[in-house]
């Protein structure tokens, strides 16, 4: 097949996965993007991938084919019948790398849109791009709200899952659904100046929890929905005082607070002033939801660590349109 343009864009959000109780199934997209921009070589014999990277990353990123996203887009242009082509990369990189605000699930979700881009025309398929990205990453959480918006809630269909000789397992049923968030509703992130690996973050956690624990973040979870929407509820709520009950955790984060204790000392101070603080997707960075302005409330609360030269404010808008694309 050959490509439809010779260039295209990718803007896509940062995302903060959890939300305290929506352990591995919930995320939100966050109005603070990365911008990639894609150039085919015209040189049909070239077929190589030659990097540039501005922002984030810019010291530590590689600039081969080990690079999250030429790796991923070599993987889509396969998957969605294009060649193997040589093609410039140049990434102006907002989002912290291992900070917990889905740099990885960006990357991936950026590859697989700029491959559909250059293989189709017409309107982008988020649902093609959600279902290899899910795959790739191996869990939907993060690059659901990267693709579509807004808050997702994401799990994974076991009738779906293959398992061939070697061993290895398939799991196509990765299933999502968005909701609505009120234009009200705010997000804070505190990012360190350290970073912990979603590996590292992931071993610390139990193989089991206790099954009172289970049930708590089951009802937090579930209040989740109604706390970032709350016109849609039956009976008005406070819905700072919602979001400080659907956010509370028993489920991964105290067993991930050692790793990263200035974040949890952080957390622990935001909630204390009555601010619905939760560690962003694996750590370290610190999440905080609100309904309404209290950015300079939030920074006050935190002015210990902001003046330390150790950590830096982001007040964010949510993100409601995911990734966007265009060609040229």
């Amino acid at each position: 097949m050959e490509p439809v343009t010779h260039k295209v864009r990718v803007r896509v959000p940062a995302t903060s996965a959890n939300l305290g109780s929506g352990f591995d199934t919930v995320g939100l997209a966050l109005d603070y993007h990365d911008e990639l921009e894609f150039t085919l070589c015209a040189d049909p014999l070239n077929k190589a991938a030659q990097v540039l990277i501005e922002g984030e990353g810019a010291d530590t990123l590689p600039r081969d084919e080990s690079h999250l996203v030429v790796a991923t887009f070599r993987r889509a242009c396969e998957h969605f019948g294009l060649a193997r082509t040589g093609f410039i990369l140049e990434a102006h990189n907002n989002i912290p790398q291992a900070r917990g605000m889905g740099s990885s699930a960006e990357a991936i979700v950026a590859a697989i849109t700029a491959a559909y881009a250059f293989s189709h025309d017409g309107e982008l398929d988020r649902d093609a791009v959600f279902e290899l990205a899910a795959r790739i990453e191996g869990h939907p959480d993060n690059v659901a709200p990267a693709v579509y918006g807004g808050m997702t809630v994401s799990w994974t269909d076991a009738a779906d899952t293959r398992v061939f000789g070697d061993g290895s397992v398939v799991n196509d049923g990765y299933r999502t659904v968005r909701y609505l968030v009120d234009p009200s509703m705010t997000a804070t992130v505190f990012v360190p100046d350290y970073e912990l690996s979603t590996a590292k973050a992931r071993e610390a956690l139990p193989a089991t929890v206790p099954f009172a624990d289970a049930v708590h973040n089951v009802a937090r979870a579930s209040l989740l929905i109604g706390a970032m929407n709350p016109a849609a509820l039956a009976d008005r709520q406070d819905p700072n005082a919602l979001l400080m009950t659907a956010t509370e955790d028993r489920m991964h984060q105290q067993y991930r607070g050692p790793l990263m204790q200035p974040s949890a000392d952080l957390i622990a101070k935001l909630r204390a002033a009555g601010f619905a603080a939760a560690v962003s997707g694996a750590g370290p960075c610190v999440l905080v939801l609100h309904a309404g302005d209290a950015d300079a409330i939030i920074d006050a609360v935190a002015t210990e660590q902001l003046e330390s030269g150790h950590w830096k404010v982001l007040h964010l808008p949510i993100d409601a349109a995911g990734v966007q694309v265009s060609r040229s």
